[in-house]
């Protein structure tokens, strides 16, 4: 029942949370971080025990939910959803604490949210029941919505009603793609039922396949962002509370590249192969265009939110070329693309919770007078644009090698979005931390939480950078197991 656990435990804590906010705006924060502590430290021993297990999965619960309907409540963990519930429940925990002293009002329903959200996120990387994976989807919907247009800056409203047309439209998408494979699967054998394990397989005429496949596709890669399906992420991003960019970029649009790996490919082999040229030129061109319109920004965060659409491009490129190397790439980049990015965030919202302003015109020479502040802006800068020994240059890194073994064309451009990776990092820097004081800036450097938070992510992108091998072994026979549910065809893209 553990599996159970980690999301009961989300679920009751964010009610409690939200009832304790009639005695003290401190017990939310405080229910909060004790629940997401539990549940890392949860995830923390199912990986101790059998993190690296072969078996298709460590640990599952399944039983009848709505069996006239075939619906299971199926909840299922491998190596690859384990150490995403690893990252979801830890920068949970750097969601709670760099909100400690921004969130003022209506706490108890702010941290009711943010734990139904996480709830959601960790429904989505635990469910193996296609009915299921989709409640779970949706119910990741509504708090962020709220965690946007209740708390977040100026356009929260057109930010948040974006967010949420875009996510609800392209689930539907999903959801009507879902009930095709039911009832074809029922046409096939006699049977009602969404388990993905008994999915796998069912024929569908290529035509049909691919349409079927598209629906997930589109859904997945609106929340990725794929360009062009990736205009609300930068508006979402620039509006949303600190710990609501942290949960979009280190987490929601993980579930968009999860799908892709758990779903479009392994349900859908044949289209998928067909597909995947588009979808690789699709990865080069977020990857180049997310990097040049980050470079042409002035708002400081609407910048670090281009980048996610360039890094997660990355990751579109790693999947479909569907290889040992790319596959490793991606999953490492998902991961440290949280980190990093989430880690930006972090110190723009510390940032501006100072200043009162994200204008990149309104800065400069803030390392004068904040300087452990800048230097953790200049860690996560480096990160962020590949520098080697941390590990974002190690999942784009065998992103490009395995790219590389399916076309030389897409591999060579694609590397064109490191070295402009560059230019905005340094650019970012230059006109908010270094130069002159010429507004007479004053502000407080890194407060003790702000550090410890800070210091958490540094580790991390270190110890992944140098040492991945832990992380790689983990999840490595999850890899191993979609890629004999695909059984899809590599090469055969090569110009």
């Amino acid at each position: 029942m553990i599996l159970v656990l980690l999301i009961s435990i989300l679920l009751l804590a964010g009610v409690l949370a939200g009832i304790s906010a009639r005695w003290s705006t401190r017990l939310p924060r405080w229910i909060s971080l004790a629940a997401l502590v539990v549940d890392l430290v949860l995830a923390g021993v199912i990986w101790a025990g059998r993190g690296a297990s072969a078996q298709p999965w460590i640990d599952e619960i399944d039983r009848n939910w709505v069996p006239n309907f075939g619906i299971h409540f199926h909840l299922a963990v491998d190596g690859l959803s384990l150490l995403l519930l690893v990252l979801t429940f830890f920068l949970g925990i750097i969601s709670v604490l760099c909100s400690w002293t921004e969130i003022r009002e209506k706490v108890g329903f702010f941290h009711f949210n943010l734990m139904w959200v996480l709830a959601g996120i960790a429904g989505v990387f635990l469910a193996v029941d296609l009915f299921l994976f989709y409640f779970a989807w949706e119910l990741m919907l509504v708090p962020m919505y709220f965690l946007i247009v209740i708390w977040g800056h100026e356009q929260r409203v057109y930010a948040a009603t974006k967010f949420f047309l875009f996510t609800q439209c392209s689930g539907l998408l999903m959801l009507l793609s879902i009930l095709a494979l039911y009832f074809t699967h029922h046409q096939a054998t006699g049977v009602y039922t969404f388990e993905y394990s008994e999915l796998l397989g069912t024929q569908l005429g290529s035509g049909v396949e691919l349409l079927v496949m598209l629906g997930f596709f589109v859904a997945f890669a609106v929340k990725l962002p794929a360009v062009p399906l990736h205009t609300w992420l930068p508006d979402a991003h620039t509006n949303a509370p600190t710990a609501g960019s942290v949960i979009l970029a280190g987490l929601l649009l993980k579930t968009g590249g999860y799908g892709m790996l758990r779903f479009v490919v392994p349900l859908f082999p044949r289209s998928a192969h067909e597909f995947a040229p588009v979808a690789l030129v699709l990865g080069v061109i977020g990857i180049l265009y997310g990097a040049v319109m980050a470079f042409s920004q002035t708002d400081l965060k609407r910048l670090v939110a281009y980048t996610s659409v360039s890094h997660l491009g990355f990751v579109l490129l790693g999947i479909f070329s569907w290889n040992p190397l790319a596959l490793q790439g991606a999953i490492v980049t998902m991961i440290c693309h949280g980190l990093s990015t989430g880690a930006l965030f972090v110190v723009v919202g510390g940032l501006q919770e100072r200043i009162h302003t994200r204008d990149l015109g309104r800065m400069g020479g803030i390392w004068t007078v904040a300087p452990r502040l800048s230097a953790a802006a200049l860690f996560f800068s480096l990160a962020s644009l590949g520098l080697p020994g941390m590990g974002d240059f190690v999942g784009e890194f065998l992103v490009l090698l395995g790219s590389y073994r399916v076309s030389i064309v897409v591999s060579v451009v694609a590397t064109l979005g490191i070295l402009a990776s560059t230019f905005y990092a340094l650019r970012m820097m230059q006109r908010a931390y270094f130069g002159e004081n010429t507004h007479s800036l004053q502000l407080e450097d890194l407060t003790p939480r702000e550090g410890l938070m800070i210091g958490a992510m540094v580790v991390g992108l270190l110890c992944l950078g140098f040492y991945p091998q832990p992380v790689v072994n983990t999840f490595a026979p999850a890899l191993d197991n979609l890629q004999r549910e695909a059984q899809m065809p590599v090469a055969a893209l090569r110009r």
